[in-house]
């Protein structure tokens, strides 16, 4: 198959600067708001693209300063299982088809609310 040539090339998260093979570094980094399409090992860790090692060593350093949230994370978990249930889904499913714990989906039920609650209000709540 022929590469597109109408594709936008890769650019670096940090500074937006154009990749090639040449300069395009890869790598994963802990954060709590990504969640694999399909693999759930890969929940809560994101593939970053950079120029250089120096913008990557500072996507690293950024992503370390961001509050890792397990119950962010959950609350990934059950929304990607629930858009496979358009017309709901049992507990017993949900917690079969997350790996979750009543607790841990209750955390993640919490955590959405609060940061609802946040939004509606006008408040930051820190994950920006």
């Amino acid at each position: 198959m022929e590469p597109d040539e109408t594709a936008l090339p890769d650019i670096c998260d940090l500074c937006g600067q154009p990749l090639d093979e040449e300069t395009e570094l890869l790598a994963l980094v802990d954060d709590s708001s990504a969640i694999h399409t399909s693999d759930p090992k890969m929940d809560g860790k994101r593939l970053v693209t950079v120029c250089s090692p120096d913008h990557l060593t500072e996507l690293q350093r950024q992503y370390a300063e961001r509050p890792y949230s397990e119950p962010e994370l959950w609350a990934g978990k059950i929304a990607r299982a629930m858009r496979s249930y358009p017309n709901g889904i049992k507990p017993k499913q949900l917690r079969r088809e997350t790996g979750l714990t009543d607790q841990q989906i209750e955390a993640a039920v919490n955590w959405g609310n609060e940061r609802a609650r946040r939004h509606r209000s006008g408040e930051s709540d820190g994950a920006e």
